[in-house]
């Protein structure tokens, strides 16, 4: 019983008591001796009874117990694990569902065994303890022959690289058939799959010294998806590598390239970065799922006010709307939503975007390529000799492309465009820095809106909670207010993966330029002057914005802090 692990076993006993320390002293020390498990000899000699040591097993390692396991296992559960696989962890199917299955264990010590046997058969792995013998005898009563090592798990294989050859000196069929595996590939759609159902926005493959970190985004934040042994790292992103047609034999510079990919009978496409690095290539891809795009204002958590001050902008026949954030932030998004209201048969509207992320019917979208000198600068003057009525640039980066969009807006054109600032009175005072005329801004500028995204409480598990007096004073809030009693968490539960967090919503900080506020342009005037008699006529911050999603309860303090 538990042959091998005489050291764990005697800790066990050790720490639950079950044998005073002289009388486990001794045992171990015949153990040793004459080569018995010393588990069997325990229980042989009456000291603990066998199926109180199997729960004390169980309990020591956090997995469930089996005193009886059945006489047979079903033959479609069976079939469920092959037979090579089942033969070499010792290993036993007792029961399965859509996504996990129920592995009796003849030594549920071997470490890394549940790891590997989630990636080899692609769903979640709960180990049971039960007597190993019993587990043996449905061994090889359902695949024939031994476990390797008389009922103990051979090692997993080291390396699937071939035997005495480095990564550097793998060619690329060896890299080829590393990826085309049925492990590898079976992983790789599984965590692609589950990404995309979990509306992840990116999944990151990032290899370390002796660890491979599988991760995804969802709201925001990055979660850990459960990894493949770090041996496979490299059969892992070469397999994505051959996915994006991407050279697999090179892994000196980075390279970029587009994932077309189906889920549940739609086609979502996912844009590949590979970063070589100390222990390998970083691999991430950013999810484009064109069923997930909320391309609705109404979705993205603006309120009706700032909703109808954008629709009014977006109607003008000239100027610039800018939308401000930093990555991550949903600007794209908003820009898409504008596109959508004003997208008619009687407008030519044309994009330039680095990628194009979604796609939308009736509207003609360039992906620019720096590589080959297609920026978006030059984008934006082969746009002009197109006749277009409105034209959207993906992010406003250096003067040249500035310069053109004003010329772009000054003569006639609706230009909507993003840029990387904290705040809209920020945006002013960038383009200033870049060199941009205040007099020229003054004439094409019409609004700036910032965003960010917060999560929200998740709706299966909230509860209201009685803000702290502190917490509200860091907030600037008066605690006797009736009016701030609206704070909730979530608990954390499995709808929202014990996070408390369930989607997410955007607050919003509009700035429409009106005269007095462009009259500051003119004498320069810093982005906190600006945004001071912004303030005064009306202009709602983003942290305001956030406090009022605090208040109704749609969001927390804390997200609060890490976006704003």
């Amino acid at each position: 019983m538990f042959d091998g692990h005489d050291q764990a076993i005697a800790a066990l006993l050790r720490e639950t008591d079950l044998l005073p320390p002289e009388t486990l002293a001794a045992l171990s020390e015949e153990c040793r001796l004459t080569g018995r498990p010393l588990a069997g000899t325990v229980v042989a000699r009456g000291f603990v009874e066998g199926r109180e040591l199997l729960h004390r097993v169980a309990e020591h390692l956090g997995l469930a117990c089996v005193e009886d396991p059945p006489p047979a296992i079903a033959g479609e559960v069976a079939a469920l694990v092959p037979g090579d696989l089942a033969r070499r962890y010792a290993v036993v199917p007792l029961r399965a569902d859509a996504g996990s299955i129920d592995l009796l264990a003849a030594d549920p010590f071997h470490p890394g065994m549940a790891g590997d046997l989630t990636f080899a058969l692609g769903r979640d792995v709960r180990l049971v303890v039960a007597d190993p013998g019993r587990v043996r005898h449905l061994l090889r009563l359902h695949y024939g022959g031994e476990a390797a090592g008389e009922g103990r798990p051979a090692e997993p294989e080291e390396s699937t690289v071939p035997a005495g050859e480095g990564d550097g000196g793998l060619t690329e069929a060896d890299l080829e058939r590393m990826a085309g595996q049925t492990p590898v590939v079976r992983f790789v759609s599984l965590v692609l799959s589950q990404a995309v159902r979990d509306h992840a926005s990116d999944i990151h493959f990032e290899p370390f010294e002796g660890e491979f970190k599988v991760r995804c985004r969802i709201d925001g934040t990055l979660r850990d998806v459960p990894p493949p042994p770090a041996q496979l790292a490299l059969p892992v992103i070469s397999r994505l590598k051959v996915l994006a047609g991407l050279n697999i034999a090179e892994r000196r510079v980075p390279q970029d390239g587009r994932i077309r990919f189906a889920v549940d009978g739609r086609s979502v496409d996912l844009r590949i970065s590979t970063l070589p690095t100390q222990s390998g290539e970083s691999v991430v891809l950013r999810v484009l799922d064109q069923s997930a795009a909320p391309l609705q204002l109404a979705e993205l958590g603006m309120s009706p006010e700032i909703a109808a001050g954008l629709q009014e902008i977006i109607r003008r026949p000239g100027g610039i709307l800018l939308v401000t954030g930093p990555t991550g932030s949903g600007k794209t998004t908003t820009l898409y939503g504008c596109l959508r209201i004003i997208n008619h048969p009687d407008l030519k509207i044309l994009t330039a975007e680095d990628p194009v992320e979604y796609e939308i019917e009736g509207v003609m979208q360039l992906p620019v390529n720096p590589a080959i000198g297609l920026t978006f600068a030059t984008a934006l003057r082969s746009f002009l000799r197109q006749d277009p009525d409105v034209l959207m640039i993906g992010e406003i980066r250096d003067l040249e492309t500035a310069q053109i969009a004003i010329q772009a807006a000054l003569t006639g054109h609706l230009v909507l465009s993003t840029l990387h600032t904290n705040d809209a009175a920020g945006a002013v005072t960038r383009l200033i820095d870049m060199g941009v005329e205040p007099f020229l801004l003054c004439a094409t500028l019409e609004a700036v809106l910032a965003q960010r995204l917060v999560r929200r409480v998740c709706p299966a598990c909230r509860e209201r909670i009685e803000p702290p007096a502190a917490l509200l004073a860091e907030f600037g809030q008066d605690p006797a207010r009736t009016d701030l009693r609206g704070f909730h968490r979530g608990r954390g539960c499995e709808a929202c993966q014990q996070t408390g967090y369930q989607g997410r919503t955007g607050i919003f900080e509009w700035l429409r330029l009106s005269e007095p506020l462009r009259e500051l342009v003119r004498q320069r005037a810093p982005a906190l002057a600006i945004k001071r008699l912004a303030v005064e006529r009306g202009m709602q911050t983003l942290r305001a914005a956030g406090l009022r999603a605090v208040f109704d309860g749609h969001t927390t303090p804390e997200e609060l802090a890490r976006c704003v």
